[in-house]
């Protein structure tokens, strides 16, 4: 099962690019002094890439919420077609954690 998809990877990047075009701009306002009229384009600016970035954000947490409920559903079915070897392996895990936590 691929946990990343290629759209994933360009909405990660766009998301990331935006925050940056985003922290870039609110550096320059923080920096510079300018005029009343700059000052309103470049808050423009800022307030359009910060947009971009949480729709970019929205569709990013959208896609893993999906992804998360079809591993929930795949894991669901697979422990009712297999019980015991879920149990088993349920069991060995218990195992394991238990014999590292007695070892401190």
């Amino acid at each position: 099962m691929e946990t990343t998809t290629p759209v994933n990877e360009v909405n990660k990047d766009k998301l990331l690019s935006d925050l940056r075009v985003v922290i870039k701009d609110a550096e320059e306002l923080v920096r510079l002094n300018t005029s009343p009229e700059r000052m309103a384009s470049m808050r423009a600016r800022l307030s359009d890439t910060l947009q971009q970035a949480k729709t970019t954000l929205i569709h990013l947490e959208e896609d893993a919420l999906e992804r998360g409920k079809q591993a929930a559903q795949t894991t669901n079915q697979y422990v009712h077609e297999h019980p015991w070897t879920s149990v088993g392996v349920a069991a060995g895990i218990g195992l394991l954690l238990g014999m590292l936590i007695a070892r401190r």
